[in-house]
């Protein structure tokens, strides 16, 4: 097994020249790292839900003015809750990291950090984030509430199920019902819909994400979809995207008139075009081009947020 560790801290899998290596304090690197602060895919990926939520909230008659403080406090809050549940993750499965040439680099297996400091660290992140939570309509900061039940959960599912991409997915998509709720203060079909959607995604991206770690995760015992599906994953994959296009379609035309659900469903039906692509690309037996088509899925997600835009012009 390769060990692919860095220097002076730096996590092996990280974005090279990030600013976090480059311009942070040395003291705070440990555990801006811990927050994969340096890795900033995974904040997109819980945002992007955030925010097609409070587009198409818009666009279904909510008030702007409120959707842009949410737009903004979602931004601000995915960071924060992406870095205290990445703080969790690690912290559970610091032996298992250990274990795993990609990932024994990270602070906690690194012992850059104490697990006491991570814990410290996890619970300032999560207050500062519970502090902007609660500028929110009471439904919203009820959901908020609620989401930490998947938050919990999803670093243990890779112990007791083939499916914890499932569990990342009710967990990082969560913000399509708090930011619909944030934004009119209530829940409907819609938003449903697009939360769906979005655990279908990520059902497709972390598997591929997940294909870098198959023959570790084979030898620690640890499962995932990848591991599931073997060698024969693209009916799988073809299954999750087809899913993503329809549900989050279904949520456009059950929120908005024909006009403007026309110009979204071009959006949506781009997003699709483009995870085929990605489709089209993988190769699961090169760990570096898994890991940047999961990258280029912080560009799937954007793709329908103009196409929202519009639609909420019309």
């Amino acid at each position: 097994m390769t060990d692919t560790s860095s220097d002076q801290g730096q996590v092996a899998d990280a974005v090279k020249g990030n600013w976090v290596d480059t311009l942070a304090p040395e003291a705070t690197r440990p555990y801006l790292r811990l927050s994969r602060a340096d890795r900033p895919i995974g904040t997109w990926l819980l945002l992007l839900p955030c925010w097609w939520g409070t587009v198409l909230a818009v666009a279904a008659g909510g008030a702007p003015g409120v959707a842009a403080w949410v737009a903004v406090a979602c931004a601000v809050g995915a960071f924060l809750m992406r870095g205290a549940g990445c703080t969790w993750n690690d912290f559970t499965d610091r032996d298992f990291d250990a274990a795993v040439a990609r990932t024994r680099s990270r602070p906690l297996p690194a012992g850059d950090v104490t697990p006491r400091a991570a814990l410290i660290w996890m619970a300032v992140q999560a207050l500062v984030a519970f502090g902007i939570l609660l500028t929110f309509h009471p439904t919203a900061i009820w959901l908020g509430v609620l989401s930490l039940l998947p938050v919990a959960v999803y670093p243990f599912a890779k112990r007791f199920t083939w499916w914890p991409q499932v569990f990342l997915g009710l967990a990082f998509n969560w913000g399509a019902l708090l930011a619909w709720a944030a934004v009119t203060g209530s829940l409907s079909l819609a938003p449903v819909l697009l939360y769906l959607g979005g655990i279908a995604w990520t059902l497709f991206y972390d598997t591929i994400y997940a294909y870098q770690d198959v023959e570790d995760d084979a030898l620690i015992g640890v499962k995932s979809t990848a591991r599931r599906f073997g060698d024969t994953p693209t009916p799988w994959m073809r299954g999750f995207l087809v899913a993503t296009v329809i549900l989050i379609s279904g949520a456009v035309l059950t929120a908005l008139p024909v006009l403007p659900a026309s110009v979204a469903l071009l959006g949506v039906w781009a997003m699709g075009w483009h995870l085929a692509w990605q489709l089209a690309r993988l190769d699961i037996n090169n760990p570096q081009l898994c890991l940047e088509l999961f990258r280029s899925n912080r560009t799937a997600g954007l793709i329908p947020l103009p196409f929202f835009a519009v639609a909420v012009a019309l």
